[in-house]
């Protein structure tokens, strides 16, 4: 069993495979795009790895010795909803449907592309998390923040001083986004993501006129903004207590 840990982790990664080529350059890869990796070379590896350590997400080779991956990923989906991407040499499309019927959220075929590989790891995690962190009441008309209130009926922002100002659906959009996961840290894809269903090409540089945009709508457009902040090389927070209400 091998474990490479990163210096700053993006989250923890299990290979599951018993080509240890394979389990190495995965290791090596991931490792250097950020990511804590473990790797087992078949089912008795993986689960005692998986109950020692908080997995984030696993990537599950079909042909294994002993319990091959789909059985395998049976037996995870009735312990847990740890994502999962299957991984498999064949070209045969029935290996992804079954994949994907019996729990797995993914599929890649071998030989991949690396670049491929990250950005589905990458677009499968923020998901999870995203949908982890789904508290918002869905009832509650009002939401109350650093002496803001979004009233999510009419579409507008309210303030003691400024008064009503209007939101445009997009900037409505974006503000939920924001309070939605107030206090975490949303990359440019995962905003393009929520808003627009598909991630932010490197050149695109909307999201960050949209966020500059709802900044000056909430008087925080200064140098040091201190509502919704960048974290240069990660993405954009609203730093701020939230709470709910229906009056």
């Amino acid at each position: 069993m091998k474990l490479i840990v990163s210096d700053v982790s993006k989250g923890h990664i299990l290979v599951v495979d018993d080509d240890a080529e394979i389990r190495d350059l995965l290791s090596t890869l991931l490792s250097r795009a950020g990511y804590q990796i473990s790797g087992a070379e078949d089912g008795v590896e993986m689960f005692k790895v998986f109950y020692q350590a908080q997995v984030d997400l696993i990537i599950l080779d079909i042909n294994l010795p002993g319990d091959d991956g789909f059985s395998l990923c049976q037996q995870l989906r009735q312990r847990s909803d740890v994502p999962v991407i299957m991984l498999t040499a064949s070209s045969d499309d029935m290996d992804q449907v079954i994949g994907l019927e019996i729990g797995a959220d993914d599929y890649i075929a071998k030989p991949f592309n690396p670049r491929q590989l990250q950005a589905r790891i990458k677009a499968l995690l923020r998901r999870v998390r995203i949908s982890q962190t789904e508290t918002k009441p869905k009832q509650s008309r009002y939401i109350d923040f650093s002496g803001w209130r979004l009233d999510t009926v009419n579409r507008e922002l309210v303030h003691n001083e400024h008064g009503h100002l209007e939101l445009s659906g997009a900037d409505f959009n974006l503000m939920q986004l924001f309070l939605e996961h107030a206090n975490e840290v949303l990359d440019r894809d995962a905003i393009s993501d929520a808003l627009r269903g598909r991630e932010a090409s490197p050149l695109d540089r909307s999201i960050d006129v949209q966020v500059s945009r709802l900044r000056q709508r909430l008087m925080d457009n200064g140098k040091h903004p201190k509502l919704i902040k960048t974290i240069r090389g990660s993405g954009y927070i609203l730093t701020s207590e939230i709470s709910y209400h229906n009056d």
